[in-house]
């Protein structure tokens, strides 16, 4: 599939079937993430694949009840808890390099749309969740300080297939040379 497809192709899966992910295209999704730049190649990153059922229902239970993605925990196969290692990046000898601070979040942004493209490309399905009891899903997964769940990615066959989102035009973000500038 080439590459513009697979980003078209990419949408948010909120519900899964109950098909398990082949192991040669988890492989190959998790390679994709690990081929992920980031800042000075601190890869501050960790990944816990959560497939037993007794965990997803406690990982479940840390969402919002109107959360859209809180069936998507329990009926994928496989939840991505993706794991951002603090102090890391975007640090030089344990002093922040930007007025951004720590660049984490850049870093982990970047890798799970990689894990996520690379989905799409296996023709499996992903959503990016992020509204959780963050210290309640750090707790039931046993995360060590300095490292914290950033989000949780349900990873499986789509049930369905989602309707493409609409985007603003290019016209009401791209500017040439100054700011506000067509």
């Amino acid at each position: 599939m080439d590459f513009y497809d697979v980003i078209e192709k990419r949408q948010s899966v909120r519900t899964y079937k109950p098909d398990p992910v082949p192991q040669d295209s988890l492989a190959r999704i998790l390679e994709a993430f690990r081929a992920a730049p980031s800042w000075a190649n601190t890869q501050p990153w960790e990944l816990v694949l959560v497939t037993g059922k007794e965990i997803k229902e406690q990982l479940q239970k840390t969402l919002s009840e109107r959360n859209p993605a809180l069936k998507a925990i329990i009926d994928a196969p496989v939840i991505v808890c993706a794991v951002g290692i603090t102090g890391k990046s975007g640090f030089k000898k344990g002093s922040r390099s930007t007025i951004h601070g720590d660049w984490v979040m850049f870093d982990l942004g970047i890798a799970t749309e990689h894990l996520t493209l690379a989905a799409a490309a296996e023709n499996l399905g992903t959503v990016h969740v992020g509204l959780f009891d963050h210290e309640k899903v750090n707790e039931i997964l046993g995360i060590p300080e300095n490292r914290t769940v950033i989000e949780l990615i349900p990873l499986g066959y789509p049930a369905h297939t989602p309707k493409q989102t609409p985007r603003k035009p290019l016209k009401d973000f791209v500017f040439k040379n100054l700011y506000g500038q067509e």
